[in-house]
C-alpha cells in the first residue's frame, strides 16, 4: 500500500474539506472546521502542555479545530464512563491498562494499523516496545495483534532524592547502578536521614516515602497472579517476604510514614516540601520538581539481597479513537500526531511531560537535556532494563486489585500479620479474578 506522509495526510484534509464544501453539520463549527472532541486527565501543567500541542496540531491540520477537555484525574473514569452509556464517546479519549482492555473487548474502538500501515509516520522500529505491546488486540488477547491505541506515553517510575538532605546529613547519594544497593543498604541510608529536626519528640523528616510493593514483590522474584489461569500467587514465600520490607520501613524501622502521618499530609507534599529523602516519580513530575528549592535526581531502586535483582512499574496512558467517530481520518491524525509526530513529541519533552516515545529524538535529545535530573539515563533503564507493566495492565475486571488494595490497610496498620493476612485474601482474590475476567 502507497505510504502517505503527515504533510500529504494534511493536504488531503485540507483538500476534502474543500470538495465536500466545509459542509457544516453537528459536528463542524461557523467556520466550517472539522470538529474533534479529545478528553484527558492530568494536572493543570499537563492541560497546558497539551494545550499548546493541540494549538501546533490545529496549526498543521488546518481544517480541523479540537475541543480539549481535561478533568481531574479521581472523576476521569466516572466522567468517561457517562459519556460511552449517553452515546456521547469523544472521537479520542485516554485509555490504558484495564479500561483498555475493557473497551477493546467490547468492540468501541478503532482499529489503528490500517491508518499506520498507509503512514509513514509510524516506524514501529523506533516507538518503545513496551509501549506499544500495551495496545495490541488479537481479539482475544491484549499485548498481542493489531495496534487499537497509541501511546501517550511510557511512565517509568522512578527513585527521586533530595540531593541538600543527604548534603547536610553527610550521607553518600544513593548509586546510579545496583554496585552495593540493595534493600539493606536503603534501610541503612535511610535511617541516616530520618530525623526529629525540631525536637518535639517526633518524627518529621523521613528517609524514604512511598516505597511501592510491586517493586519489592517483583525484585523478590513473585507475582501477584498468573493472568491466563487466574491464580493467585501472594501466599508465595517470596511475596510474603516482600510485604514484610515494606511494612518493616514504617513498623520496625521507622524510616517511612505510618498511615495516619500519610493521612495528616501526603508523601508527595512531604517530598515537595523537604521533609522526605526518597521518594518516586514519573516523567510528568518534572515541571513540578523543576521548580523546588533544592538540588535532586535519580537513583536505582534497590536490588532483593536474595534475588540481586531490582524491579519497579512502567506505566503507560493511550490514544485511543472511538469506533463511532464521523471523522476517523482526523481522529487519527490527531492521536497520531499527539503520539509519534517527532515536533509534538520534542514539545512534550522540552515542557517536560514525558520521555519521548521517539527512540532516537530520546538518545539525541532527552539524555542531552540541561536540566534535572542529571541521571537522565534511569528513566531509559526502567523502560529497557527492569520495567514491569503496571498492577492489572491486562486485567479488564480489577475488582481482584482492588480489593488487593483496601484490605491490604489492615497489614499496613499493624492488625494483622503478613502471613495471615495473605492466607485469608488468597481465596478470595482468586474467585474475584475469575468471576470478573475469566468467566
Amino acid at each position: 500500500m502507497k505510504k502517505m506522509s503527515k504533510w500529504m495526510l494534511a493536504l488531503f484534509l485540507v483538500v476534502f474539506a474543500f470538495i465536500t464544501g466545509c459542509s457544516k453539520d453537528s459536528s463542524g463549527d461557523d467556520d466550517g472546521k472539522i470538529v474533534l472532541s479529545f478528553m484527558g486527565h492530568g494536572n493543570p501543567d499537563e492541560k497546558k502542555i497539551f494545550e499548546s500541542v493541540i494549538k501546533s496540531f490545529e496549526e498543521t491540520y488546518d481544517n480541523v479545530k479540537v475541543n480539549y477537555t481535561s478533568v481531574p484525574p479521581g472523576e476521569y473514569a466516572q466522567r468517561l464512563s457517562t459519556l460511552i452509556a449517553s452515546g456521547k464517546h469523544p472521537d479520542v479519549y485516554y485509555a490504558a491498562g484495564p479500561e483498555f482492555a475493557r473497551f477493546v473487548a467490547a468492540d468501541q474502538l478503532l482499529n489503528l494499523q490500517p491508518y499506520l500501515d498507509s503512514t509513514d509516520i509510524f516506524d514501529p522500529d523506533n516507538v518503545w516496545e513496551q509501549a506499544l505491546n500495551r495496545y495490541r488486540f488479537n481479539g482475544n488477547t491484549v499485548g498481542e495483534g493489531d495496534l487499537y491505541g497509541l501511546p501517550k506515553d511510557v511512565g517509568p517510575w522512578a527513585l527521586a532524592y533530595n540531593k541538600n538532605l543527604f548534603d547536610e546529613a553527610d550521607v553518600d547519594y544513593p548509586p546510579a547502578d545496583l554496585t552495593n544497593w540493595t534493600w539493606n543498604e536503603l534501610i541503612e541510608t535511610a535511617k541516616k536521614l530520618t530525623k526529629d529536626t525540631n525536637g518535639d519528640g517526633r518524627t518529621d523528616q523521613y528517609g524514604i516515602a512511598g516505597f511501592p510493593l510491586e517493586n519489592a514483590v517483583w525484585a523478590n522474584g513473585a507475582d501477584y497472579v498468573d493472568y491466563e489461569t487466574g491464580e493467585i500467587k501472594i501466599d508465595s514465600p517470596e511475596f510474603i517476604e516482600a510485604m514484610q520490607f515494606v511494612v518493616d520501613l514504617n513498623h520496625k524501622h521507622g524510616v517511612s510514614p505510618s498511615q495516619e502521618a500519610e493521612q495528616a499530609q501526603n508523601s508527595y507534599t512531604r517530598f515537595v516540601s523537604g521533609g522526605v529523602a526518597m521518594f518516586p516519580m514519573g516523567p510528568w513530575d518534572q515541571p513540578a520538581f523543576w521548580e523546588l528549592p533544592f538540588e535532586w535526581d535519580l537513583a536505582t531502586w534497590p536490588a532483593s539481597p536474595n534475588t540481586g535483582n531490582t524491579a519497579t512499574w512502567l506505566g503507560s496512558m493511550g490514544f485511543v479513537v472511538s469506533k463511532k467517530t464521523k471523522h476517523p481520518d482526523e481522529a487519527f491524525a490527531l492521536a497520531s500526531y499527539l503520539s509519534l509526530d517527532e515536533n509534538g513529541q520534542r514539545q512534550f519533552m522540552e515542557l517536560g511531560q514525558q520521555v519521548p516515545n521517539l527512540k532516537d529524538l530520546t538518545e539525541n535529545e532527552f539524555l542531552k537535556m540541561d536540566k534535572s535530573p542529571e541521571n537522565r539515563q534511569e528513566f531509559i533503564d526502567i523502560i529497557q532494563d527492569y520495567g514491569h507493566p503496571n498492577l492489572g495492565w491486562r486485567s479488564p475486571d480489577t475488582k481482584w486489585l482492588d480489593t488487593f488494595n483496601e484490605e491490604a490497610s489492615k497489614v499496613w496498620n499493624g492488625e494483622v500479620t503478613v502471613k495471615d493476612w495473605v492466607k485469608e485474601m488468597k481465596p478470595k482474590l482468586e474467585e474475584l479474578y475469575k468471576k470478573g475476567n475469566l468467566d
